[in-house]
């Protein structure tokens, strides 16, 4: 079996299981070590079990929910397991680059639409635009907005990152695009191949979205705005294909290859 669908091992999904199997929180959970399950809560958790070893469904899918910090997400097969560091930015560490007032932002491939939730919960005072190519996913978006309320302030729309989208300027743009390798496509875990492939086949090199986010972003950035792009452990890559990019690598829990930063004016340094 394979991990990494919110958590790193079995003993940690197991906790999540029970927790759901209990329908208390994972803080309720640890504080009831010698808890004892009743007949009926039993035969849920084994059902559950059971059901993650025979499928190699990412549990996420088989409870129908995902956490990203503190906020539960609705996930099922149409989207990609939310699993972003960009979160982790939203929350902590973002800041310091991004200091001006955030008005409108974007995010881009919002699968679920977790971070585009992050980003108005974050920023209470924007309005926020997500996009994303298929229509599947963004039902479920959809769901994930109307259980936070937050329908008035964040607006979804299908598109293929830029294409067919308003000429706006945005104050800050996140994207979690696909970005595996092919090479690496063909050597997935089969929990991973339970999600959707258009959420997670980045080309050749795993660069194929990023070129065309690069490319477009300072059309769409208001002066002085922020791009921020996830693209896994990949940094050398990235630098390699962009060499007069100043990118802004942001520390996360994985390292500091995995999420970049640049101002829209910095984007111009990769055009001759």
């Amino acid at each position: 079996m394979s991990f990494g669908h919110g958590t790193h091992n079995a003993r940690d999904e197991a906790a999540w299981l029970l927790a759901h199997a209990l329908r208390i929180s994972h803080e309720e959970l640890a504080r009831s070590p010698n808890r004892e399950l009743t007949a009926p809560e039993q035969r849920k958790a084994l059902r559950l079990l059971d059901a993650r070893v025979r499928t190699r469904k990412p549990l996420a899918y088989l409870i129908k929910e995902a956490w990203l910090g503190d906020h539960r997400f609705y996930v099922d097969e149409r989207v990609l397991v939310p699993r972003s560091f960009i979160a982790e930015l939203l929350r902590e560490r973002l800041r310091p680059w991004v200091s001006r007032p955030v008005r409108r932002g974007l995010d881009l491939c919002t699968g679920s639409g977790c971070l585009a939730i992050l980003l108005a919960l974050t920023f209470p005072k924007a309005a926020i635009d997500a996009t994303d190519i298929s229509r599947a996913a963004l039902a479920v978006a959809r769901k994930n907005v109307k259980a936070y309320r937050l329908g008035r302030r964040v607006k979804l729309a299908q598109a293929d990152l830029f294409s067919g989208m308003e000429r706006r300027r945005y104050d800050l743009i996140v994207a979690n695009p696909p970005y595996v390798r092919a090479a690496a496509m063909r050597k997935l875990p089969t929990e991973y191949r339970r999600e959707p492939k258009i959420a997670l086949a980045g080309g050749p090199d795993g660069l194929a979205f990023v070129r065309r986010i690069l490319d477009q972003a300072a059309g769409y950035l208001a002066p002085g705005g922020w791009l921020v792009v996830e693209v896994g452990h990949n940094r050398r890559g990235v630098e390699r294909a962009f060499p007069r990019i100043p990118f802004v690598w942001a520390e996360t829990s994985a390292g500091d290859d995995c999420v970049f930063l640049l101002r829209r004016e910095d984007l111009y340094n990769m055009r001759p």
